[in-house]
């Protein structure tokens, strides 16, 4: 579906019908809030209080540094071949994973047991580095704003937390919830709106990501805990609108002609999509599934967030940065083709621990 939403841009886009044009104020203004509510959903969806997700903690560090390290040097021997300077770019963006991806992959899927656990640790600890990183590898002019803006985000979603886990011991949040059902207030899915944007609006202001203020305002929300009346509300506003409306936008702003006139560009963009899988083969090195390494190298948020930063600040061209969103598409592909190669093998402890639950 994720892809047919992008081809769908591409076809009504700059590369196409020219129906729409992506540069709007407005229409940019919702996708921006389609990101942010991707992310947001990614991160709620993160098991914080799991006591195998601390159990695997160890592992899945050892596992992003040892991927990190990969990812390094074969973004420089991409740089080289291709005779870019942007090494650096790529190296983060070969090291990321998407949370967006794969969490909702391996519920689906239903993928469940130690290793798993672990993957999705990984990947939390992946995307949420990379999309610090990456503002500062692009724009070096900004790199002391960019670095306290990430950092604010970091300290406000921390205070957020420990703010909300004592209203809940004091009982304030089940009275908020209590009379926000009873007299159909929404109250929750206005308070995490209200954060989602506060967040948004600062790291606008400080020249970080959308994508990390989403994931940052997910994460409390993980947290404390999501309810199910809020976990759907926030599905409807993403997958029912904003998310959709995103990723029509997205390939509504490719530029594929420019893309084509370049091969070197298009061989870029395969060579990131191939690159990310193979530097996350790395962990099984560390006792990783090949599987779940694939799986952990699906990239979608990071190429977006790259190519967007890089166009508008002017570190990438605009094939390059077509380019980029190639090799994710590249690598939502691959998960689809990855998915049910892992539930083969750990779809079977998920149904167990569901059945005893």
């Amino acid at each position: 579906m994720l892809v047919g939403q992008i081809l769908g841009g591409v076809l009504i886009g700059s590369s196409g019908l020219r129906l729409i044009d992506p540069t709007e104020p407005a229409l940019t203004l919702l996708a921006d809030l389609g990101f942010a509510l991707t992310m947001f959903v990614a991160g709620s969806q993160i098991p914080l209080h799991s006591d195998q997700l601390r159990a695997q903690l160890g592992r899945a560090v050892a596992r992003a540094a040892l991927v990190a390290v990969c990812a390094l040097g074969v973004g420089g021997v991409i740089g080289w071949m291709l005779h870019s300077p942007n090494w650096l770019i790529y190296a983060v963006v070969l090291g990321s994973s998407s949370a967006a991806l794969a969490l909702p992959a391996i519920q689906q899927g239903r993928l469940g047991g130690p290793p798993v656990t672990a993957t999705i640790a990984q990947i939390a600890l992946a995307d949420t580095f990379s999309m610090i990183a990456l503002p500062l590898v692009i724009g070096t002019d900004h790199a002391l704003l960019t670095a306290g803006g990430a950092l604010a985000l970091v300290l406000l979603a921390t205070i957020a937390v420990l703010t909300l886990r004592w209203a809940r011991r004091r009982g304030l949040l089940t009275r908020v919830h209590h009379v926000s059902h009873r007299e159909h207030l929404a109250l929750e899915l206005r308070g995490t709106l209200i954060v989602l944007l506060l967040f948004a609006t600062l790291a606008v202001q400080s020249s970080v990501s959308i994508m990390l203020a989403g994931f940052a305002a997910g994460v409390i929300v993980a947290a404390i805990g999501e309810t199910r009346r809020l976990a759907r509300q926030v599905f409807a506003l993403s997958d029912g609108f904003f998310s959709p409306l995103f990723y029509v936008w997205l390939g509504a702003s490719l530029s594929l002609g420019e893309l084509w006139n370049t091969p070197e560009h298009l061989v870029l963009g395969i060579s990131l999509a191939a690159g990310g899988i193979l530097v996350h083969l790395a962990g099984c090195a560390l006792g990783q599934p090949a599987s779940l390494a694939m799986l952990a190298g699906a990239q979608l948020g990071v190429p977006v967030a790259a190519a967007t930063i890089g166009t508008q600040t002017g570190a990438l061209s605009a094939a390059e940065s077509a380019a980029l969103v190639v090799s994710a598409l590249l690598s939502v592909i691959a998960l689809a083709a990855t998915v049910p190669l892992a539930a083969r093998r750990f779809a079977t402890h998920a149904r167990t621990a569901s059945t005893s639950a």
